[in-house]
């Protein structure tokens, strides 16, 4: 049964996380090349990424003191049986370019265990919401995985990074295409793995992924129906991991190419 102690912390997260992506719209830099700092090969840090971290972190230690917090910036700030996971600005490659594509993710997890997760793009006027046992939601409507069956007519998407080595993620690549899928890149892995819960896409792969990036994006695939990899029994929870979601109808075919377990 769904928790009523995590209702009523995913509906002030909805709050909190409306009122940080509006904050992030009102940073976004104009379109042009990237206005950020840059932490690693395409890997990019703006004014936007600490504000709106530092924004969701106060917010919700004052509303729920004895939860923990974890961000992407700040890493592991507090500890608590109930812990926070944010994202402030996922896709900030595109985001500091004054693109789209991006979201403020904010997860939540029991202990070891993904509860609630929001997801909101401002600039695409889109609010996921999940809850384990209440449903997985875009714009208060039930979503659920596409029921594509065919690899032939599937759409997978696969993130990019640069610690993964360009071999391996040709390699990748080249597995999905061999299947008669066809291939994306969209900059914005929880965007992507909610897509992957809503239908618009039938899979998508990452292999070397974060908690922050994932962790409101997981109650969705689980309410929606997705097929996910184990991602925080191998890693997940304390550092970079492979993660693959994908609908039911193709997830073993294209986890077989790709060579990624499923158990």
């Amino acid at each position: 049964m769904p928790s009523p102690a995590i209702a009523r912390r995913l509906e002030v997260a909805r709050a909190v996380v409306s009122d940080a992506a509006r904050l992030a719209l009102s940073m976004r830099p104009a379109p042009g090349g990237p206005q950020a700092t840059l932490k690693n090969a395409q890997d990019w840090l703006t004014e936007a990424d600490g504000a709106v971290e530092a924004m969701i972190s106060a917010r919700m230690q004052a509303l729920f003191p004895e939860d923990g917090f974890e961000g992407e910036e700040g890493g592991r700030t507090r500890t608590g049986g109930l812990r926070w996971v944010v994202d402030p600005i996922d896709g900030t490659s595109n985001f500091a370019r004054g693109r789209n594509r991006w979201c403020v993710s904010l997860g939540l997890l029991d202990g070891d265990e993904p509860v609630a997760g929001v997801i909101e793009a401002p600039a695409l006027n889109e609010v996921y919401t999940a809850q384990s046992g209440a449903g997985a939601f875009l714009n208060g409507r039930p979503i659920r995985a596409s029921d594509v069956a065919d690899t032939r007519t599937a759409m997978i998407e696969m993130g990019w990074s640069s610690r993964v080595p360009t071999d391996t993620f040709m390699d990748k690549m080249g597995a999905i295409m061999a299947l008669g899928a066809m291939p994306r890149s969209g900059g914005s892995g929880a965007l992507a793995l909610a897509d992957v819960a809503s239908g618009r896409l039938d899979g998508y792969i990452e292999i070397v992924i974060n908690l922050w990036d994932v962790a409101g994006a997981l109650p969705l695939l689980a309410e929606a129906g997705a097929v996910v990899s184990p991602f925080l029994a191998t890693g997940g929870l304390t550092g970079g991991a492979t993660i693959m979601a994908a609908a039911p109808g193709v997830a073993e075919a294209l986890a077989q190419a790709v060579a990624i377990p499923l158990r």
